[in-house]
């Protein structure tokens, strides 16, 4: 008996042990969260204003010049989005205006957050702005509003780049949907601790196989990890934009055959994020849609970013004429 009463002690103890050093570590993770998640709010700040519009205020950047390029960012992302992935797709002969879409960073989510309703927004900040015409480039989740965009206002849109986007109705979604929007984009500690200590499944969870990860140069390493992934923080300021996306996929029936903007069309065949279907459709029903179809790369397109930049750049030149 007495020999039981000291296992049982033991394990008791050395539950204890376990339960304080977990609580330290806690600890300690929550304070790294805390203070890394502090300086992303004060930066976001810093590099973006909110300018009042005709549909509300909107959150944007201006940067670099030349011809006026409108980038409308994916899921997870927003303005800071917008930038990284134009220093990725673009050279800096482009003037790059990357707002943040309904319901992202500082930019409210209204009553009526359609995609139709957010591409009469991008027109009403080009007019705050005084930009007449633009090229846009649509990437992922940013694919429904660039569409209407270029169906609503056709004669402010020279030339459209749809990036690994988002163009046909999606299933609703299901119970793992429902966690992952509910539950960790809604928690920016439990995202931020995925980010550090699961960070290669988060980036299969983003459309980038294992395949493709193991094939990635130290550059592109410390793009993904550096760059990309801490630029979705804090996830919680994004969370309700990505289920207003979530939902409005389930609604979506463009007349693409009625688009008259020349069209690029950029994804890769391995995409386990968005359908690489969405960008084949899209490529056979806008009329004489260009097409670059890459056979690996994944979602953001790794270890293809020059050459789909040179590519890229090349259609933009060639449609863009001077702003009216």
């Amino acid at each position: 008996m007495k020999k039981v009463n000291h296992i049982k002690k033991a394990a008791w103890l050395i539950f204890i042990v376990l339960f304080i050093i977990a609580v330290i570590l806690t600890t300690q993770a929550y304070m790294r969260f805390q203070h890394e998640v502090q300086s992303v709010r004060e930066r976001l700040l810093t590099g973006s204003q909110v300018i009042e519009t005709a549909s509300g205020p909107i959150e944007y950047a201006d940067v670099w010049d030349g011809y006026p390029v409108l980038v409308v960012h994916g899921a997870g992302g927003g303005y800071d989005q917008g930038l990284i992935l134009s220093e990725i797709l673009l050279n800096g002969d482009f003037r790059v205006i990357p707002p943040s879409r309904f319901g992202f960073l500082r930019t409210p989510l209204p009553a009526n957050a359609s995609p139709a309703a957010q591409a009469d927004a991008f027109a009403d900040l080009l007019d705050e702005l005084n930009v007449s015409e633009v090229a846009v480039v649509g990437i992922s989740a940013g694919g429904p509003s660039s569409l209407e965009f270029a169906l609503r206002h056709p004669d402010r849109i020279s030339s459209m780049v749809l990036v690994s986007a988002v163009v046909h109705k999606e299933e609703p979604m299901d119970f793992r949907d429902k966690i992952v929007h509910y539950v960790i984009f809604k928690s920016d500690f439990i995202f931020w601790l995925i980010t550090k200590y699961f960070e290669s499944d988060l980036i299969s969870f983003f459309g980038v196989t294992q395949e493709v990860q193991a094939k990635l140069t130290p550059e592109e390493k410390y793009w993904l990890s550096d760059v990309f992934i801490p630029s979705m923080h804090p996830i919680s300021q994004r969370q309700p934009g990505m289920i207003n996306d979530r939902i409005n996929s389930t609604l979506l029936d463009y007349p693409l055959d009625q688009i008259t903007v020349p069209t690029l069309v950029v994804y890769a065949r391995d995409d386990t994020l968005v359908n690489p279907s969405h960008s084949q459709y899209a490529t056979r029903n806008i009329p004489d849609a260009k097409v670059i179809t890459l056979e690996s790369g994944g979602h953001i397109l790794m270890g293809q970013h020059e050459m789909v930049r040179s590519e890229i750049v090349k259609f933009l030149e060639q449609h863009t004429q001077s702003e009216k």
